[in-house]
């Protein structure tokens, strides 16, 4: 039976009715005036290419600096970089068309998914792209209308199999977000990947996805007239966080809340990670492992010399009696900063106020230089070089962030060290428990799904939840871009050459030596590639990307935390072991 330490799971529980159970002032929609509902997308999940090979589903217009041509659907039609200047591909012809060209649809575009394909990429892109040459690559963005970029959001930010409700607030938050971020970046407004929002494009087989953006299509929220910033995350951990305390730099938003988020917590999908602390260390436990090397680390100082200065067996871990976590965080927030251990040690009495022998005192004293206090033992040894139990505990706090968040592989955030820590003790452990991924802030995704699942919210209750005192309003309908051009320029198109297939898997026919294994590329998206450095870091040149399935041998592990060096027939390099999976 677990004794909860720590108040997070009991703070949950006592908000689990919380006012939104009897909210009356719930969101109301509001018609609005119409506004550009086109946003612009860095395609950055492309990668650093310098050639692209695109399908046509719709009618385009490829404009350069030096040409224009027209082509009907099912064209297909290639882009390669030379000396910094772009070349068209089509047929037997190459064109040069300048440093950057538009390829845009013509005619009327209706909400019927046209578009364009990537190859090796099996979604579609509904909208016009642009290309330019940044450094001898290219750099695509992608002018969409919001309703057809959330086609391309809703389903990877979230899942098809999430509740139609909680969709519908995906995709209220996702639109708010892309429209708030119009002019962000200057040549577009966001990225594709998590620094903004996941966007993939568009893949028939989300059709309950696809009914929660037609149902709250134009709504967006807004706060004193403006449209406000919905941030979300995955998980909140057990409480939704502030503007302010994630990014110190921006100005408070008066429509979120501090508040205990009982939803997040009773989802069982939401991430949570734990370390099991045994109550009681053997000798090899706390000299060799990680916990016992942070005790002797974080030792009061008066302790911390007898083991410093002297040998390691001067002092002696017998028991840790108790475990804490605690903030020096803002008043009320569940993040905790400090992770406090009580134990009970025994220490070498032959050390003991520079050395000399109490075998004939009823009670021992060990002076603390540093405090200038004396602490009584307990006198059970005759030995001089015996360990005497200590009779009081001892105090040792250790920093959670990064200090024991690392050492006990809890983080689950690689941007933030926020993770809301509870203990829990059992009859022989204490047991650490880390949640939160992603920032904290607004809608919690996995909250949200357990509401609309398990409590039957509807996405206005759910939204004002997580934005308290937002509006919403809807836009009229806004006609896709489009350029209309003479029919006759459409009647007619050939075939183009067949756009570059996947490349092949690298063979691998190394043996291991003594400290290698095998591995393959599996924790990435079937349509995406893992990057193989000439260094371990992200800033090494890439030498090439590798696919999933492709099988590596594992020659060492970098010297940078994270990053293994890895080989095939034909290439070595270094990649992040977090994409791997070790062969059996």
């Amino acid at each position: 039976m677990k004794r909860l330490i720590s108040v997070i799971l009991c703070v949950a529980l006592a908000f689990s009715f919380f006012a939104l159970a009897a909210a009356e002032d719930l969101p109301t929609i509001i018609q609005g005036k119409p506004t550009d509902q086109t946003v612009r997308v860095r395609l950055t999940r492309l990668g650093e290419i310098d050639r692209l090979d695109l399908t046509l589903n719709a009618s385009y217009l490829v404009r350069g600096e030096h040409t224009e041509a027209h082509f009907q659907p099912d064209s297909q039609i290639a882009f390669l970089i030379d000396n910094e200047k772009i070349y068209m591909y089509y047929e037997a012809m190459a064109v040069e068309v300048g440093e950057q060209v538009t390829i845009a649809r013509t005619g009327s575009v209706s909400d019927a998914r046209q578009g364009f394909l990537v190859t090796n990429f099996p979604t579609m892109y509904l909208g016009d792209l642009e290309l330019t040459v940044s450094k001898g690559k290219f750099e695509p963005v992608l002018s969409i209308h919001v309703e057809d970029y959330l086609l391309g959001v809703v389903p990877y930010e979230m899942g098809d199999s999430f509740p139609l409700e909680a969709l519908k607030v995906q995709a209220i938050a996702a639109r708010t977000y892309a429209l708030k971020s119009k002019g962000k970046y200057g040549r577009y407004d966001l990225l594709d990947n998590t620094n903004d929002q996941v966007f993939k494009g568009y893949l028939e087989g989300n059709p309950k996805s696809e009914r929660a953006i037609q149902e709250t299509r134009g709504i967006c929220g807004y706060y004193q007239g403006e449209l406000a910033q919905c941030f979300y995350s995955a998980s909140n951990g057990g409480q939704t966080e502030l503007v302010q305390t994630v990014w110190s730099s921006r100005e408070p938003h008066e429509y979120y809340a501090s508040v205990a988020d009982p939803y997040d917590v009773e989802n069982p999908e939401s991430v949570v990670r734990q370390f099991r602390i045994p109550k009681n260390l053997t000798t090899d436990q706390y000299k060799q492992e990680m916990l016992g090397k942070l005790i002797f680390e974080y030792l009061p100082a008066h302790l911390k010399l007898l083991t410093d200065n002297q040998t390691a067996d001067a002092l002696r871990i017998d028991r840790i009696h108790a475990v804490h976590v605690d903030q020096s965080a803002s008043s009320g927030s569940l993040l905790m900063t400090n992770m406090q251990l009580e134990i009970e040690i025994s220490v070498r009495q032959d050390l003991l106020n520079g050395g000399s022998s109490y075998a004939d005192m009823e009670e021992v004293y060990l002076f603390s230089i540093e405090e200038n206090s004396i602490y009584p033992l307990d006198h059970t040894e005759q030995n001089a070089t015996s360990l005497v139990p200590f009779s009081e505990r001892v105090i040792v706090n250790i920093p959670v962030f990064p200090v024991a968040e690392k050492a006990f592989s809890l983080s689950i955030n690689s941007n933030y060290s926020n993770e809301i820590w509870s203990v829990a003790e059992e009859e022989n452990v204490f047991v650490i428990e880390a949640r939160r991924y992603g920032h904290g802030v607004g809608m919690s995704q996995r909250g949200a799904q357990w509401m609309a699942a398990e409590y039957n919210k509807n996405y206005q209750e759910i939204l004002a939840f997580y934005y308290p005192g937002m509006d919403l309003i809807q836009f009229p309908e806004q006609p896709r871009n489009h350029i209309y051009t003479e029919e006759a320029l459409l009647a007619t198109a050939g075939p183009a050459p067949t756009p570059t297939p996947r490349p092949t898997l690298m063979p691998l026919s190394l043996t291991p030596k003594k400290g290698q294994w095998y591995v393959a590329v599996t924790e990435i998206a079937e349509d995406s590639s893992l990057n193989l450095r000439a260094e371990p870091t992200l800033n090494a040149e890439i030498l090439m990307r590798l696919y999933k399935g492709q099988r590596l041998l594992v020659l060492e592990k970098a010297f940078e935390d994270g990053w293994v060096h890895v080989i095939t027939d034909s290439a070595e390099g270094y990649v992040l072991e977090k994409y791997l999976t070790r062969e059996q």
